[in-house]
């Protein structure tokens, strides 16, 4: 049976040293993130990513405009379950563990937005945008949500199958 829907996640922060991604306090991040791309896009359940416009997804985030130091990551999962594990039970959550040494909030918006797609959908950085504005303002809702505050691809309220715990 296929899907019709798979889950978009989305998570946004600003880089907190002055040379932004090129900074030298950066460089313990930036050689990790080829590895952790690797990982995920190996991992079960995952569909697609978002990459750099040189194509090589090295990096896998792509700047704002308004702001080079404001960053975002975009990914599509089967599942929440899929986009969960992968997120909290990878090492992926060792690198998630130390994001305050390279990244602040960024105002006026949720750092992390989940939501529903078609499952032939590659969501875009102005979608994820809105969403995760949408959460800051609005809390969670079917339009976007948190892992801890989950919905189903119908719009109804979800028990996650997993513990809550420092999800956003």
């Amino acid at each position: 049976m296929s899907q019709t829907h798979h889950l978009a996640l989305a998570n946004i922060a600003r880089i907190r040293h002055a040379g932004g991604i090129e900074a030298d306090e950066m460089f313990s991040f930036v050689t990790k993130l080829g590895p952790i791309n690797t990982l995920a896009e190996r991992a079960p359940g995952f569909v697609w990513r978002l990459k750099d416009d040189v194509g090589d997804g090295a990096t896998g985030f792509e700047v704002l405009e308004d702001d080079p130091n404001v960053i975002i990551n975009l990914a599509v999962w089967e599942s929440i379950e899929t986009a969960y594990d992968f997120t909290y039970k990878t090492v992926h959550a060792k690198l998630m563990s130390r994001r305050t040494d390279w990244f602040d909030p960024v105002d006026g918006i949720a750092n992390l937005a989940l939501w529903w797609v078609p499952a032939d959908h590659q969501p875009t950085v102005a979608e994820a945008v809105a969403r995760m504005r949408a959460i800051y303002a609005y809390g969670a809702s079917p339009e976007a949500f948190t892992f801890n505050l989950p919905f189903s691809a119908s719009g109804e309220p979800v028990e996650p199958n997993f513990p809550k715990k420092d999800c956003a």
